[in-house]
């Protein structure tokens, strides 16, 4: 593979054109899947939504998120990232629209329940990167990827008022949302014809079975199914939140339902895992085509901690601070906004670390980090001053998104044709960990919050100390039979 250009970001040709066009890709997808929260109170006022409503819409938003990242990583490695990408953009656009023509709570809530797929958008721009870029500037790459993309919820807060007053009126909103749709369906055709899956001369390694994630093991075969639990537990968390115990949006027998579709969809995908893996317990697998699924099992409790308390906190900050210190509610927007704008440099900078000091150093070092600043978030009251207040925030948000950017500097080191399918089971853990958190908020006040995502921290620090650093080659079978070692330190 030739890599002879060198790192330039004001270069918009070979790898860094793909890179370029990799996290405006990802950027459209989280202006997208966040154009409903700054739009809120005008949403709630022409649809006369009450709270209840809007509660369970913003949970709709990323309930689908979870099935759709392990789904899309599935068809990111078999059919690659431009179709796949290129599709979920054009595809997405539906729902946004359907989202802005909306005029009740159902249309409204089926709109935002199919918007949580764009959500899964991430996981394709990691394989697509992890192609282009070798191993010593992959984590500089996937952090520019990722912090840069996930800099577009930010974006949309930003922006989308405003376009929504040049447009005036009740339906502003729906201008605004409206648009968003339109750049999404617009940047498809643009990513389609500008990008390739890999450089010239290259091959695109692909997974053998599409229906569930290959492991190399008895062991990692127990470990894969251990791993799963967490998914559907958090997925029937959600419905439990929209049952007549939570928002009451779905009635005891709805609810019932969905338990029961849960559980026979967990049978139905343990069995693809036993059909996929079922030859490691008929012969071991040779030494050179093995990986450790551990690694993965790792690096999922890690973004359980990192992503998922970031779209927790994100969501809660600006509350936090309008409570905490008596602020107008536009005030602790604009204060808030200070732990998302950390992500244009924080995420890239962990990848950055990465590369320099080494994967499993790095990870351990933002860990702690991220353990000690939200013990210290936990430690805020009104007794604060709130300039300390914001940068003990922000330290926090460092710590969050560079421990991101590492997680993902490691994903595409463990097994390069299933690249797609172990960053969509990590990512989907971020989504997760966000409903645990955000159910953890409901039953207990800021500090308590703040200190239970500290000690997940603390149990991530601990299990990446069973992480081996990922070191030597990666083999890969080419469809002639033929094998190629890909460098990863």
């Amino acid at each position: 593979m030739s890599h002879a250009q060198t790192f330039n970001l004001f270069s918009f040709s070979g790898k860094m054109k793909i890179l370029h066009l990799s996290w405006m890709a990802f950027f459209i997808t989280f202006v997208v899947w966040f154009n409903f929260a700054p739009m809120l109170q005008a949403v709630a006022a022409s649809l006369g939504l009450a709270p209840a409503e809007i509660k369970t819409l913003l949970i709709l938003n990323v309930a689908l998120t979870i099935p759709a990242r392990v789904l899309i990583g599935m068809l990111t490695d078999r059919y690659g990232p431009k179709l796949v990408y290129s599709g979920l953009l054009a595809v997405c656009a539906i729902p946004c629209l359907m989202f802005a023509l909306a005029d009740s709570f159902v249309q409204a809530a089926i709109a935002r329940f199919a918007l949580g797929f764009i959500g899964a958008g991430f996981v394709i721009g990691i394989r697509l990167v992890s192609e282009w870029f070798p191993a010593n500037e992959l984590g500089t790459a996937e952090g520019i990827y990722g912090g840069w993309g996930n800099f577009g919820s930010a974006a949309a807060a930003f922006t989308l008022p405003t376009v929504a007053l040049l447009f005036g009126g009740d339906d502003g909103w729906r201008y605004a949302i409206g648009l968003t749709g339109v750049l999404s369906l617009i940047f498809s055709v643009v990513f389609y014809l500008n990008v390739s899956d890999t450089p010239k001369g290259s091959t695109y390694f692909r997974p053998k079975n599409l229906g569930a994630l290959e492991v190399t093991s008895k062991g990692d075969f127990f470990l894969l199914i251990v791993m799963k639990i967490p998914m559907y537990a958090a997925l029937a968390l959600l419905t439990w939140k929209l049952s007549p115990e939570g928002v009451s949006m779905l009635s005891h027998t709805v609810a019932l339902c969905f338990y029961v579709g849960l559980a026979l969809l967990f049978c139905y995908e343990m069995s693809h895992v036993w059909k996929v893996n079922k030859n490691i317990f008929q012969q071991p697998v040779a030494e050179i085509h093995r990986y450790k699924f551990k690694q993965v099992a790792v690096l999922n409790v890690l973004y359980f901690a990192t992503f998922g308390s970031e779209l927790a906190v994100i969501s809660m900050l600006p509350l936090f601070f309008a409570d905490t210190f008596a602020l107008t509610p536009v005030m602790a927007g604009m204060v808030a906004s200070a732990y998302a704008f950390m992500n244009l440099m924080s995420r890239p900078g962990g990848g950055w670390l990465s590369d320099r000091f080494g994967r499993k150093s790095t990870l351990l070092i933002l860990t702690a980090g991220l353990a000690l600043g939200y013990a210290l978030m936990g430690m805020v009251d009104s007794g604060w001053p709130l300039v300390l207040a914001v940068i003990a925030a922000m330290a926090c948000s460092f710590f969050v998104q560079a421990g991101e950017g590492a997680v993902f500097a490691v994903v595409p080191l463990i097994k390069r044709r299933l690249t797609g399918q172990i960053a969509g089971m990590t990512g989907a853990y971020g989504n997760v960990g966000a409903v645990v958190y955000l159910t953890v908020l409901s039953f207990v006040d800021y500090s308590s919050f703040f200190f239970v995502i500290a000690g997940t921290a603390v149990l991530g620090f601990i299990t990446l100390l069973f992480m081996e650093e990922p070191a030597g080659h990666i083999a890969e079978v080419r469809e002639d039979g033929s094998v190629e070692l890909i460098t990863v330190s």
